[in-house]
């Protein structure tokens, strides 16, 4: 395993389990039981399990009968396309990697069964569902390890091929940078799913600043760009960014699903205890 990766895993790890990240959350967790049915009580039962609105009506004392929920399984889904591969403080990917694990051993800390996949045109199976902590340290080093360069997002199908692939209700992390997600139909994932959507961007990407005459490859597409980069390029690249952007924050609130956005000079652990509460 690659000396970074193996320290970031190490602190990730000790930052997890000392600030109990994913323990200040109950979205690790489901309900705890489903209800059944209604019936009549009887001697010795638990009596807070009697309906006493029920029980009024009736003349006689019912009791609710309640299943044990299935457990819900966490799905890490990183978005590893071209632009993922790319940084100015550190690279998109990275932080993607240190996002993955600090979910990994929230989900272990918490008992619960967690897989991954990779998605930019297909999606993948990254690791298996595992509560094993080793596990973490196998799924960061394929996304750590995962060639990104000159893949594209398929947004339009994202929603239909994890509909597809994963059929038991879960909660889902999606992470990845969400540009151009004018065909990402989320609505279908949160009718079935528990979404929850983590952005990662570069400052320089919202906010770019003049660079003259330059000769730019785009890191998905691999078309090149050659031509002065400043004034109205700037300022349309930038109009562009904050219609996607609103557009796709407009639809994550009308479905219901929590988001937050880290910049890759920003610490995630404190960005996903703020999602986590």
């Amino acid at each position: 395993m690659d000396k970074n990766l193996k320290k970031l895993l190490i602190k990730t790890k000790k930052s997890v389990f000392t600030q109990q990240v994913g323990n200040n959350s109950s979205k690790f967790k489901g309900d705890g039981y489903d209800f059944v049915e209604l019936r009549e009580y009887e001697d010795g039962e638990d009596i807070r399990k009697i309906d006493w609105v029920i029980s009024a009506k009736m003349q006689k004392p019912f009791i609710k009968v309640f299943h044990p929920q299935r457990e819900l399984r966490v799905n890490i889904i990183p978005i590893l396309n071209g632009s993922v591969y790319f940084g100015t403080q550190k690279f998109k990917q990275d932080i993607i990697v240190e996002i993955s694990a600090i979910l990994g051993y929230s989900a272990s800390a918490n008992g619960d069964n967690y897989g991954s996949y990779i998605y930019n045109e297909n999606l993948i199976l990254n690791t298996k569902y595992t509560k094993s902590l080793l596990g973490v340290d196998k799924m960061c080093e394929k996304i750590k390890n995962y060639i990104s360069l000159n893949k594209q997002c398929d947004y339009k199908n994202l929603a239909t091929s994890i509909f597809k692939q994963i059929k038991q209700k879960s909660i889902l992390f999606l992470i990845g940078d969400f540009f151009d997600t004018s065909k990402l139909n989320i609505k279908l994932l949160s009718k079935k799913h528990e979404v929850f959507i983590v952005i990662v961007r570069d400052r320089f990407e919202e906010n770019p600043t003049q660079l003259g005459d330059v000769n730019l490859t785009d890191s998905s597409s691999g078309k090149v760009f050659d031509g002065e980069f400043s004034g109205s390029l700037i300022k349309n690249y930038q109009k562009i960014v904050k219609q996607n952007d609103h557009s796709f924050y407009t639809d994550l609130k009308q479905s219901g699903i929590e988001f937050t956005k880290i910049y890759t000079d920003e610490n995630p652990i404190i960005k996903l205890m703020k999602l986590f509460r």
